[in-house]
């Protein structure tokens, strides 16, 4: 909980994993599942969401998978905020981390085909290089 405010409800509430801690983790997941299993050469042995979706629903194109995973991100997004939003037992700066985490995931996985992240450059050298006028 990030040292910050640990009670005993809260380090309780962590056992049955509280959809701020499961809407952050399951961003994260499927925005992963949306192209690092082709990207990464698994062969598709990696347990993505898309890949078992295929499985399960014969036929199914995987633009409709990927379809398919980006609505559950945008619900995951949305149980998040609920949660946000809502009195929970947990420190802000806990939250403050489970909703940056959420928001980091899509920079994370915008890489390109030579595993660079230019979203990522362009934002470091906009912070480290360009100064804004006043």
């Amino acid at each position: 909980l990030l040292g910050q405010g640990i009670t005993k409800e809260s380090v309780e509430l962590l056992d049955e994993t509280p959809a701020i801690i499961s809407s952050a983790a399951a961003i994260l997941r499927l925005w992963d599942d949306l192209g690092s299993a082709e990207d990464e050469n698994q062969d598709g042995h990696d347990g993505s969401y898309i890949r078992c979706y295929l499985n399960d629903h014969q036929g199914c194109s995987i633009e409709d998978a990927k379809e398919i995973t980006t609505n559950l991100i945008a619900e995951e997004w949305k149980r998040l905020n609920k949660e946000l939003v809502s009195p929970n037992p947990f420190p802000v700066a806990f939250t403050n981390a489970s909703l940056n985490l959420a928001r980091m995931v899509p920079l994370m996985y915008s890489y390109d085909q030579n595993q660079r992240l230019p979203s990522l450059e362009e934002y470091m050298r906009s912070m480290l290089y360009e100064t804004e006028s006043v």
